[in-house]
């Protein structure tokens, strides 16, 4: 039983230990898809946009559900929400589209990838700035504002909100688009 005691901890330092080391690759990887030229596969990006919908239906009741405890966090993570879906019509306006004899291909915009990856970024650096903070804070009051987390909840409607928009974008540009990436002929 002691030796079980001793590994948990020492289980869970580790796991953070190879969190911290994987952040930066994790962010490069977001930069690196998100500004690359992809195929456009119809079900796929039918099957995204319901899930990211989905998606989008589970944070908005648990923010209301956080406003319980946080009071406004709802209007931060609609907010968050609506920022993203203004930014997603940037994006498909700055996206490029392609045909090519494989089928329709899209290269989505580098600067606003860099810039949602930036975005995370800093709200994680933030996240670690305030947790040192409030851990050498010598009263209870800088842990009860450490659960102040509104601007978690507008970073992550930020993000939800942006490829929500982008994934209906692309369902709407994608149009009368076959499984295969050809377009079907119109019933008269």
């Amino acid at each position: 039983m002691p030796l079980l005691l001793l590994l948990v901890p020492v289980f869970v330092l580790a796991l953070l230990c190879l969190w911290i080391v994987l952040l930066p690759l994790s962010l490069w990887q977001r930069y690196r898809i998100g500004r690359m030229r992809l195929r456009l596969r119809p079900w796929l990006v039918r099957l995204n946009s319901w899930l990211l919908l989905v998606s989008v239906a589970v944070f908005v009741a648990v923010a209301a559900l956080s406003g319980l405890w946080l009071p406004g966090s709802l209007t931060y993570a609609a907010g968050g929400l609506a920022t993203g879906g203004l930014l997603s019509l940037a994006g498909m306006a700055l996206t490029r589209f392609e045909w090519r004899p494989d089928g329709m291909h899209y290269t989505p915009n580098a600067w606003i990838a860099l810039g949602l990856t930036a975005l995370i970024a800093a709200r994680i650096a933030m996240g670690f700035v305030h947790l040192f903070q409030y851990w050498q804070a010598s009263d209870n009051a800088g842990w009860r504002q450490a659960l102040d987390h509104h601007s978690l909840l507008a970073v992550g409607g930020v993000v939800l909100g942006y490829y929500l928009g982008y994934a209906w974008g692309l369902r709407r540009r994608l149009g009368r688009m076959n499984d295969d990436g050809l377009v079907r002929a119109r019933r008269r």
